[in-house]
């Protein structure tokens, strides 16, 4: 059983990889296959932590900073990744095959989620009020501001970890990796839309507004369909 794991996936093709290109495959996965997508699924399921209680207790940002340290740790590390397959190559040359056609459009997505989160405007509400003491902001108000990042924020990231995921399989596939690394990838997976699918239905997927300011329809983004599919808005 163990040979046969440590067998590449193709008999017929040598498994060849500098050490550069190795590192680049490493960070990929542990960035694209692990902690962007942990972090994706953090921010869909978690806004409303275990053990919170919610509406009483409004704005737990536990599951926002888990976020953000996922997200930034991956990505730090997703372009560390690709300075080295860049330096192993010798620069930006080479037939661009599907592998990096997968790969580029993943980190160009990636590019946009972070300058979407820079510019993402003011949050407001009781917890940030506005300079004047209001409780105007752009996440509070849900202006076109916010609104245009809800909607960019969301189909990019996810279009972008498709991508990756698309990137990861055919960059395995050109390296002839051993069987054992695409099964644990794949069970990696798996385990993760499972966890996904449980968190679904257990309702789970709540929406970040509500999951901040309550369900009471005096707050703006109450009034307001929720962003994104499946998200889930709760009745006082």
């Amino acid at each position: 059983m163990w040979e046969w794991l440590a067998a590449s996936i193709d008999p017929t093709r040598p498994h060849e990889i500098g050490v550069l290109v190795s590192w680049h495959a490493r960070l990929m996965v542990l960035a694209w296959g692990v902690l962007l997508p942990v972090g994706v699924l953090v921010a869909r399921y978690f806004k409303i932590w275990p053990g919170q209680d919610w509406p009483r207790m409004l704005d737990d940002q536990k599951w926002w900073h888990s976020h953000l340290a996922l997200q930034w740790t991956g990505s730090a590390l997703a372009c560390y990744g690709l300075a080295l397959v860049i330096w192993a190559a010798g620069g930006l040359r080479g037939v661009v095959d599907p592998h990096k056609a997968f790969g580029w459009a993943a980190m160009a997505l990636l590019a946009v989620q972070v300058l979407g989160g820079l510019l993402r405007g003011a949050k407001g509400g009781p917890t940030q009020p506005a300079a004047d003491g209001s409780w105007r902001g752009d996440h509070y108000d849900m202006s076109r501001r916010r609104i245009a990042f809800e909607y960019v924020h969301k189909f990019s990231g996810y279009t972008a970890l498709i991508c990756a995921a698309a990137a990861i399989l055919l960059g395995l596939w050109q390296v002839n990796a051993a069987r054992g690394l695409w099964l644990l990838i794949g069970l990696w997976w798996l385990a993760l839309l499972a966890a996904a699918l449980v968190l679904q239905r257990k309702g789970r997927n709540i929406d970040t507004y509500q999951a901040i300011w309550g369900p009471d329809k005096s707050h703006p983004g109450n009034r307001m369909k929720p962003i994104g599919f499946g998200i889930q808005r709760r009745e006082e």
